[in-house]
């Protein structure tokens, strides 16, 4: 799935960092702690590469 706003996508790119090891999980904080537990790296690595042309900042509450 991809990202409906530049900050999930920094969020999965953190958490994907992670879950190959490129940085500490203690590091994590927020959102990426979350999915890096609950998703794969695929899905993540799908996540992070979304383009971000034209995306929000912060994806509004009411999607």
């Amino acid at each position: 799935m991809p990202a409906k706003s530049k900050a999930q996508q920094k969020a999965a790119g953190a958490a994907l960092a992670a879950k190959r090891g490129d940085i500490k999980k203690s590091e994590l904080k927020g959102a990426s702690k979350g999915m890096e537990k609950s998703m794969s790296e695929g899905e993540l690595k799908e996540m992070a590469s979304t383009k971000r042309k034209g995306k929000p900042e912060h994806k509004s509450k009411s999607e």
